[in-house]
């Protein structure tokens, strides 16, 4: 059986279990952040586009803060010669210790893969990147992404499929993200200084407005009360509050490392020396 028919049978066994959380309306639950008429919500609320051209790019943010939960958002990303592009899709507090776990998908140019760039920040430092070819064109249609984060985890799924994890290890001394709420962001800006193959190939203006659109956006999650403050994870904890791979999530997740991941940061001799202590766990 080939790569895409591996794939496509781990996407279809982990769906029918994945579930959905509650469904959100960009209308009411998200707000632009910036690039005003590039940035539209459509269809009473269920679809979300961001557009960039040379003037500028265009993003937007959830209204409620989250601590502990689970994100899934549908995109579609930027068509054709994307080089250059950057989508951005992620979870944030603010100020300089800020927490931070990233989905960021480096444009290329037609028929060459995007990448998918994946960080986490706690306390302000980051560096923890991973890098992955993905098993499907992520242009052509649309596919989720997830985020699953618990007082024992960070999860990263494509799909429902697991592609990485980043285990609490505070006890190795490792900061791990579990006090500042976080709300979700998405932008779409041009980054051809460093964005495809390190910032050789240039984003190509002929082909602009660039578009990348976004569905079903589901929150199943610790959010803040009406007014702010602190969320609570008290009651109505949802199946992510525990969630962990098992023994047969984890060998899926180690096939797609093995076959789709071009960058580890814990193998990054050049960058470190001695790797940081989580690089030494069993992730």
């Amino acid at each position: 059986m080939g790569k895409l028919a591996v794939a496509a049978a781990i996407v279809g066994l982990l769906v029918a279990v994945w579930g959905r959380g509650t469904e959100a309306n960009f209308n009411t639950d998200v707000e632009i952040t910036w690039g005003s008429d590039k940035a539209k919500v459509m269809e009473n609320g269920n679809l979300l586009q961001l557009t960039l051209d040379r003037a500028s790019g265009s993003g937007f943010k959830s209204k409620q803060e989250y601590l502990f939960g689970r994100i899934d958002m549908d995109i579609k990303l930027v068509a054709g010669n994307s080089a250059g592009t950057v989508t951005a899709y992620y979870l944030s507090s603010l100020g300089p210790t800020h927490d931070e776990i990233d989905f960021e998908f480096l444009g290329n140019v037609s028929g060459e893969p995007v990448i998918l760039h994946t960080n986490v920040f706690s306390q302000g430092k980051g560096d923890r990147e991973q890098q992955f070819y993905l098993w499907f064109d992520p242009r052509l249609a649309y596919h989720t992404y997830s985020i699953v984060w618990n007082p024992q985890r960070i999860l990263f799924y494509v799909d429902g499929t697991p592609i990485r994890e980043f285990r609490n290890l505070e006890a190795k001394g490792v900061p791990f993200p579990k006090n500042q709420p976080m709300r979700l962001y998405s932008s779409l800006w041009n980054a051809d200084d460093w964005a495809t193959r390190g910032g050789l190939v240039k984003t190509d203006w002929s082909k602009a407005p660039f578009v990348s659109t976004y569905r079903n956006f589901r929150a199943d999650a610790c959010a803040a009360a009406a007014g702010g403050g602190r969320p609570s994870c008290s009651s109505a904890r949802g199946a992510w509050w525990d969630h962990s791979l098992d023994g047969v999530a984890a060998a899926r997740m180690r096939m797609v490392q093995q076959k789709y991941r071009i960058y580890d940061y814990c193998s990054d001799r050049r960058r470190f020396a001695q790797p940081p202590p989580e690089c030494f766990a069993s992730r």
